[in-house]
Order: structure tokens, then sequence, then C-alpha cells
């Protein structure tokens, strides 16, 4: 048994015209989730409503998906918009729609096809499963939640808590799951209400978790209104279990109204990044520059004298132990020091035939090994490029001596005499072939 899609002209009443029988569903409201299919007969009224027969019409609307019940077994699923026959003498037949191959690897694993035509037995059911986007469902936080602050550019990793408020919208990605494990073989309809809760307290669980996720990308909990794709991510892989792969329920969008934290937790993390970056030697010059010429004007004003307020101004400097001056050129070594490591790291980059720029000795991107490095190799070790070992001076291999008078060539070419044994002339750059 399986459906085969009708003449796209039949359409109307003239569809339900052509079948014995005709099932079909209305717009189904935002609060229902699963319904029972409208059976509509021709002729004949006293028909079961379970029991489909041979030739028999169904329409299926947008934002639907509709399964078909076989003695308690899902024989059918289709959520492609159109208008189907039933025909017991076909193959079983999935139109999946939007929901994806997962629905088909669903419908494989429970066993359900079946694999010839013949009787349908007595109790046969339509049913049809709300898949649009179901939205306002809101949520809020009744007691604190842990959040891990990470950022680091300043070696910043506290715990705070946090509160926030919200809405968040859900849909129906595998009708069959539903069917078999939430709503099972119903009368007439399954609504919102009788599932919400039940989905609300869980999501509540997992927002712990799935803020965990989202601090360890470095992102800020007063940052997460804009991140929302990464909460839906994050919330999406913690529920997995429960509402994808048990009930056949994915979140679609997630928004945040506010998100706060106790005052305590905010003055610490304030505290905690104010005194981090004091040891960068640019802002603490920068700080004890602005500190000094506060300290000046208060000097100037000073109800015991000019002088007695510059006098305890050069004790606390002198207290301190460091001035502006000593930070900023210890902030200049600093740069003059990453100034050096970042050339170094540059000279050690080297880029692979695959166009993949790499530091190391194999290329990230394809694996294939640096290579050889050109030049020649010093008797000290050193590779080099030019016509002298950059280490210790000595001369490459191509760039032999020779007596400029009588052509005499040493035969070490490492060890240069300072005088030509033959003639007594000395050695020097002028001599080189």
């Amino acid at each position: 048994m399986g459906l085969i899609k009708a003449a796209v002209q039949a359409v109307g009443s003239a569809f339900a015209d052509q079948w014995l029988e005709y099932f079909y569903c209305d717009a189904i409201p935002n609060d229902v989730l699963v319904v029972k299919g409208q059976k509509r007969t021709k002729g004949n009224n006293k028909g079961s409503d379970n029991v489909i027969t041979a030739g028999s019409g169904l329409a299926v609307a947008d934002g639907q998906c509709m399964i078909i019940v076989d003695q308690g077994r899902i024989v059918e699923i289709c959520a492609e918009p159109g208008q189907y026959t039933y025909d017991t003498s076909s193959e079983p037949s999935i139109f999946c729609g939007g929901l994806g191959k997962g629905v088909i690897e669903t419908f494989k694993t429970i066993g359900r096809r079946i694999a010839t035509g013949g009787d349908t037995g007595n109790d046969q059911r339509v049913y049809y499963f709300n898949t649009k986007e179901l939205i306002d469902n809101k949520f809020g936080t009744q007691n604190a939640i842990p959040f891990r602050v990470v950022d680091t550019k300043i070696g910043l990793d506290v715990d705070i808590t946090v509160r926030c408020n919200g809405v968040y919208s859900y849909r129906i990605t595998d009708p069959i799951l539903f069917y078999a494990n939430v709503c099972g073989n119903i009368q007439h309809s399954y609504k919102r209400s009788e599932l919400d809760n039940q989905l609300r307290m869980e999501f509540m669980s997992a927002l712990q978790p799935g803020f965990a996720k989202i601090s360890e990308m470095g992102i800020r909990y007063s940052a997460l209104p804009g991140h929302t794709i990464e909460l839906c991510d994050a919330m999406n892989a913690v529920l997995s279990p429960k509402w994808a792969e048990l009930r056949g329920i994915s979140i679609v969008s997630i928004a945040i109204n506010s998100i706060t934290a106790p005052p305590e937790d905010e003055n610490m993390i304030k505290e905690l990044q104010r005194s981090a970056s004091m040891g960068n030697t640019a802002v603490a010059a920068g700080t004890m520059v602005s500190a000094q010429a506060d300290a000046m004007r208060a000097a100037a004003s000073n109800a015991g004298g000019a002088m007695m307020g510059f006098m305890g101004m050069n004790m606390a400097q002198q207290a301190g132990g460091l001035n502006a001056q000593s930070l900023v050129q210890m902030n200049a070594q600093q740069q003059a020091a990453q100034q050096q490591v970042a050339a170094a790291a540059a000279a050690d980059t080297w880029t692979c035939k695959c166009g993949t720029s790499n530091t190391g000795k194999f290329c990230t991107e394809c694996a294939a090994p640096k290579p050889a490095a050109s030049g020649w190799q010093c008797v000290c070790g050193a590779m080099n490029q030019g016509k002298f070992c950059a280490e210790c001076g000595k001369p490459g291999p191509a760039e032999a001596f020779r007596c400029d008078k009588c052509g005499w060539k040493p035969a070490d070419q490492t060890k240069l005499p300072k005088f030509c044994p033959e003639c007594g002339d000395p050695f020097n750059e002028a001599d080189k072939a």
C-alpha cells in the first residue's frame, strides 16, 4: 500500500468527488500539535471512520505532515503539500518534504515498512501533524543560574550568577518519533497545553549547560542577545537526547529580553578587568601621569602650602618604586620584544604548494612536509643563503680563495693562512675567486 500523487487539476470539490473516501484536515490552530484526519464519503456514510478504501483520496496542506497508521503501525508518511491517491497494490511511499532525510531513517529504523499489498485490515487512521514553527513559548529564571565568564585576553575566568527571561519557538521535525513517544493513538487531537509545561521545565534545566557552551566561546553574558544563533545551537545540542532523538522536536529560535547579573558580580568583574589592564605598561603609565597631574593640582591648592604638598607627592612617588618614565621605557622594551618575536615567527613561516601558510614542519591543510631549506650549510651547522656564514663568518663552499699574485688555492677553504705559502703575498677579501 502506498500513496500516488493525484493529477494537479483535481482540486476543490472535484477532487473529493473522484474517490469513495476523501481524508483532509482544515487549518491546524497554533495550540494544536496533532489532529485526526476528517473523512468525507460519497454515497455511503455508514462506513467506519477507521477504514481507508483502496482508491481513496488524501490531501496535505502547507505546514502539515500526514501519517497513516495501519493496525497500530505507521505505514505511510507525507509532508509534501498536494493531493494523493491511496493504492493498496503499491509499495509504501515516503514524501518527507522539508522534514529532511532524518524522517526516512527513522521510518526504516522502526521497521514499519510493508513490502506487499493486500487487505489493510479493519483499523486504519490518518493523522495530521502541525509542522509550523510554534512561537511565543515564554521562559524566565525563578532562581539565578551559574554563568562562567571567560576573557582569555586578560586571563579572566570566574563564575557568576545571572537571571534572564525571553521566549523560544520549536517545531516538530520528526512526526514519527512524536507519534510513537508522545501523542500515540489519539482519538481527536493533541494540544500544546499537554506538553508545553514539560518542555518549559526541560528548557530551563538546559539553560545552565547551554550557557556553559556559550561561555567557552568567550561570549559575555551581556552580549547574549546578539548571539541567539549560537545559543540555539548550544540548547539543541543539550536537549537533543530528550527533544530531537526522543520526541522529534527541535528549537527554532530564542529571543532574550534581558539578562542581568547581581551588582556585586558586576563590580567584581569590572575590578578584575581594571586590575588586569594595569598589566599593560602603556595603560599603567597613562594612569600614573593622570594621577600625577591630579596630585600637582591638589598640591598647588594645599592649605599648608604648595611646598608641603609637593614634598608629599615626591614621597609618594618614591614609595611607589616606579615612575611614568620607567613605565614608558618598559612598554617600549615590551613592544620591541614582541616585534622581534613576530619577526622570528614571520621568518619561520613557509607557504605550501596548496597555498596555506605554515610555521611547523608539515602543512596544516594537506600534511605536505616543509620543503628542504636551500643554500649551504657551514661547518658550524648554520644554514646560509649568502656568500658567508651568518654565524661564524666563514665563506661559502663556492667562494674559493686564491692568491691574486701566483694563483695558489688552499686545499682547506675553511682554514685560510695569512700569507700565500708560494709567493708570500697576504690573503685578503680581494683574493676571493
